[in-house]
């Protein structure tokens, strides 16, 4: 059976709860009931009252089943449960909980239907439904797209009010006074005459009543946690240095591995001669695995030492050796034959440039490692009844299938343990580590091991972000943009990153133009189309994903357009965005930035506007000139969100993305020479430095109708606003990433 099929037979519709008013909890359209995974293994007295609350006598578990690399996605989830239950955050434990379909993505499917998010036609939202109703199927547990709040803003709260009236009605049942006559706070229920009543008592009762289905979600208005400044959970543990992550997991009679794979990915190992490491001290074991070789000693750094040791001869890489080759591939790409989707074609784009003097221009955008601070390691113990796995991923039930695979552990014996993760920008999205630490588990039966890779194991294996180049074409009539014919190459990320779950994804691939096409701007003649080019290097979702390189393009050729029509860089963005939310951003930011104001010497500023994961973001950035270099002084952002569920980490997550993305747009490429990546750790990908640092102001509009995430919108316009500022202050506009090839940064 398929890995796809795996999945799909042990998944089943995720059910609605009723809430007052009719709308419904998740999708009401799929009647079957969810089958709550937490009252599997109930012990007595405990009580599941959803699958997001368990409550005993020692105390209140809020389940929170995205996964949390750093982006405060466990606080969030639990804020949203603890909201509606009216408890307080120092009063519960946070889980992740074990997989399990109940916990399914509810937003995820939304980005892969053929509509904009400003679409709110019948038919985009009927296609959103059918989506939801295959994620659903899947049961696709993935955290990923910006999706935590979105996915959880309705879902959350009604389970922390259902687990709020079912605790009233044992309450009720126990004390004898009539639900309408009782209230809850601080983890209690309060009785008329002010006795309270411990959720923790009243866990064994409402483990035996059914959960109460007609709830009435609380008015922001009410609100004590959501919309607040809040600390978050793990501050204090992650300020002390005593929070865990995935690296700091340990278990007795744990050995440690460390592998090498073929640096040309994809190719063969064609032989190998461990003796100089099977002697080396606390070496165990040597022993090939998948497109590789392993090594199981008595401490990480002695087996990455011997691994290391062991000379071997690799096979050719499947990809075109030099960069060259990979550019050349994508200036083929621009083809009829390799046309992958047209989703915006307005006007008469070839009548257009046909009657004006066409504006061109090329772009260029690198492969980009994830490189998150934390190593990558897995734990993975194989005994003859189950296996376990603890490691951090966003893909929990996709591990259970690999796993399975490898093992020939039936799926359901497979435990995996989501662990706190530092760092991912999308790199948890992949399995490479877990199977590999499994095949090696599989020859030690009985004894957990502990994989870890060294950082140029993982730089120079590391699934990158897509290279991308894009093509503009334009003119301009009467101080306007009248015509923007865009093309955009890459290979397709989706099958890429798909493929090695062994699953092909029909159609096409929606990040090759994701950030380019769905932009609300009413120019006369404007079309986008999407080239997938041939399978290049292997590339995975990388932060914001297929829009962190089509932001770039789209709005840099746009201001070029702009500047050649004459007109305001601002003033035009402004008239040609028709989706009133979205010019709201701009406004906000001309407001923030003092648009227009007096500039001094050798100074500029430059604007950008993207809409990604439906989210619009508009970003200025202000430059000066310096006799060492350009220096980024000030970022201001705005972002339509629909609303700002957490503000402190709000403002946190879009000033970490914005120095993320400069830092990439400025300094860092991956490259290939004989097939092999050349930057193998930190200091040859070098990130923003800390006096490099802008002032980012940053403000979160209300103004939308859908609730959005915010941990990849602000990526995508952050290079393009750096790019126009840089030809404001100096006249050169540069195409192509990293800008450190052109231009010195000081």
């Amino acid at each position: 059976m398929s890995k796809l099929g795996k999945i799909a037979r042990r998944t089943f519709l995720f059910g609605s709860v009723a809430i007052a008013g009719g709308v419904a909890f998740g999708v009401c359209k799929y009647k079957a009931p969810v089958k709550n995974p937490l009252l599997n293994d109930l012990a007595d007295g405990e009580a599941g009252l959803t699958p997001y609350v368990k409550i005993d006598a020692n105390g209140i578990t809020l389940i929170t089943p995205r996964a949390d690399s750093g982006q405060g996605a466990y606080h969030v989830q639990a804020a949203m449960i603890a909201e509606e239950l009216d408890v307080e955050l120092d009063q519960v434990r946070i889980d992740p909980g074990m997989p399990d379909k109940a916990y399914y993505n509810t937003a995820l499917g939304a980005d892969g239907a053929p509509f904009a998010p400003t679409d709110d036609s019948f038919g985009a939202n009927s296609t959103r439904v059918v989506m939801d109703a295959l994620m659903k199927f899947l049961g696709m547990q993935v955290t990923g797209g910006s999706t935590t709040v979105p996915d959880g803003y309705d879902k959350l709260r009604i389970a922390g009010a259902v687990a709020r009236e079912t605790l009233k009605a044992a309450a009720s049942q126990k004390s004898g006074v009539p639900v309408a006559d009782l209230k809850t706070a601080n983890g209690a229920v309060q009785l008329p005459d002010g006795t309270a009543i411990a959720y923790t008592e009243l866990a064994a009762i409402a483990a035996t009543l059914d959960p109460v289905k007609d709830v009435t979600l609380r008015d922001p208005s009410q609100w004590r946690l959501m919309g607040k400044p809040t600390q978050r959970v793990d501050i204090v543990a992650k300020s002390t240095g005593t929070l865990p992550y995935g690296i700091d997991f340990n278990m007795d009679n744990m050995v440690h591995a460390s592998v090498r794979t073929n640096p040309r990915r994809g190719g063969e190992m064609l032989s190998y001669d461990a003796s100089g490491a099977e002697g080396m001290r606390g070496v165990q074991q040597v022993l090939p695995i998948t497109g590789g070789i392993a090594v199981i000693a008595d401490n990480t750094w002695r087996a990455i030492q011997a691994v290391n040791a062991i000379d071997v001869e690799w096979g050719a890489a499947p990809y075109p050796a030099e960069m060259d080759g990979h550019w050349q591939a994508l200036s083929d790409s621009f083809n009829d034959d390799q046309l992958d989707s047209r989703q915006k074609d307005e006007g008469d784009v070839v009548a257009a440039l046909d009657s004006g003097e066409i504006i061109e221009a090329e772009y260029r955008a690198p492969y980009l490692a994830h490189a998150p601070l934390e190593p990558i390691t897995a734990v993975v113990h194989v005994q003859d009844d189950r296996v376990d796995v603890w490691t951090g991923t966003q893909i929990p039930r996709f591990l259970q299938t690999n796993v399975s695979d490898i093992t020939g552990m039936d799926y359901d014996k497979v435990f995996v343990h989501v662990l706190m993760m530092g760092g991912s920008f999308g790199h948890r999205l992949e399995a490479r580590v877990v199977k590999e630490a499994a095949e090696i588990a599989m020859a030690v039966k009985g004894t957990p091991v502990k994989l870890t890779y060294s950082r140029e194991e993982d730089m120079t294996h590391n699934d990158t972000r897509q290279i991308a180049m894009a093509r503009g074409r334009g003119t301009v009539k009467n101080g306007q943009v009248e015509a923007y014919d865009l093309g955009i190459a890459m290979p397709s990320v989706i099958a890429s990153q798909m493929g090695r779950q062994g699953l092909s994804i029909p159609g096409p691939d929606t990040q090759i133009v994701a950030g380019a096409w769905e932009q609300p701007l009413s120019i006369p003649n404007y079309r986008v189309t999407g080239y997938r080019a041939p399978e290049l290097g292997p590339i995975s979702s990388w932060r914001s994903v297929g829009a962190s390189t089509n932001g770039f393009f789209h709005d840099v050729f746009l201001d070029e357009l702009i500047v050649a029509a004459g007109a305001d860089p601002m003033e035009e963005r402004m008239r040609l965005c028709w989706h009133d939310p979205s010019r709201k951003t701009l406004e906000t930011v001309a407001e923030m930035s003092k648009w227009g104001s007096e500039l001094g010497p050798n100074k500029g500023r430059g604007v950008s506007f993207c809409m990604s994961f439906g989210v619009a973001v508009a970003e200025v950035i202000e430059v000066t000139n310096t006799d060492a270099g350009i220096r980024i002084d000030n970022v201001w952002v705005a972002a339509e969100v629909g609303k700002v569920v957490d503000p402190v980490n709000f403002e946190n997550m879009v000033q970490g993305g914005v120095i993320w993305a400069l830092g990439h747009a400025m300094n860092s490429e991956i490259t290939y020479s004989d097939g092999m990546v050349e930057q193998s750790n930190y200091h040859a990908f070098e990130g923003m430095r800390m006096y490099q640092t802008p002032n980012i102001m940053v403000a979160g509009l209300e103004n939308g109708e859908h609730i959005r995430g915010m941990g990849e919108p602000m990526v995508p316009p952050a290079a393009a606003a750096l790019s126009n500022a840089i030809f404001a202050a100096t006249g050169q506009r540069i195409r192509e990433m990293p800008m450190n090839k052109f231009i010195d940064f000081v």
